[in-house]
C-alpha cells in the first residue's frame, strides 16, 4: 500500500513539476529552467539528507558506477517534459510520458536488464500496452 501511495504522489508531482517548469521556461528558457530546477532540488535533497541520514555513505564503493549517474536522467526528463508541454500541451505530453515510462519498464523487466528479475511478456500485457498507445493517439485527435 505504501508503494502505491508513493507512486501516486510521484505521478502528481511529475505532472505539477512539468506544468510549473513549462511556465518558468516561457520567461527564462528551457536550459535555464532545467538548471534552476536541479540546483533547487539538490539544495532540498542535501538539507533533507543532513537531517535524516538514512543511507550508508561508505557504501558508494559497492554500487556500480553506471547506477551512480542515474540522477543525470533527470536533466533530460525536465527539459524534455517542459518542451513537450510547450509544443503539445500538458495532457498529451504527460500521457505520452507515461506510455513511454511503462513501455520502457516493460522492456527492462522482460529482458531482465539492470538487475531486474526477468518477467516473460504475456499476450495480455502486450495488448494492454498497445491499448494505452492507441488511447493516447485517440486522445490527441
Amino acid at each position: 500500500m505504501k508503494g502505491a501511495i508513493f507512486a501516486l504522489l510521484g505521478g502528481l508531482c511529475i505532472t505539477m513539476q512539468g506544468i510549473f517548469n513549462a511556465r518558468v521556461s516561457e520567461a527564462i528558457g528551457g536550459w535555464h529552467t532545467t538548471s534552476m530546477v536541479h540546483v533547487i532540488a539538490f539544495t532540498i535533497a542535501i538539507i533533507i539528507y543532513l537531517n535524516v541520514r538514512d543511507g550508508k555513505g561508505k557504501s558508494f564503493r559497492q554500487v556500480p558506477w553506471l547506477y551512480l549517474v542515474g540522477g543525470s536522467f533527470g536533466v533530460i526528463v525536465v527539459f524534455s517534459e517542459l518542451t513537450a508541454i510547450h509544443r503539445i500541451g500538458p495532457a498529451p505530453a504527460i500521457a505520452l510520458l507515461l506510455v513511454s515510462q511503462i513501455g520502457t519498464a516493460f522492456i527492462i523487466e522482460s529482458q531482465g536488464w539492470f538487475g531486474e528479475r526477468k518477467i516473460p511478456i504475456t499476450r495480455r500485457q502486450s495488448i494492454g500496452l498497445t491499448m494505452m498507445l492507441v488511447g493516447v493517439i485517440l486522445f490527441q485527435l
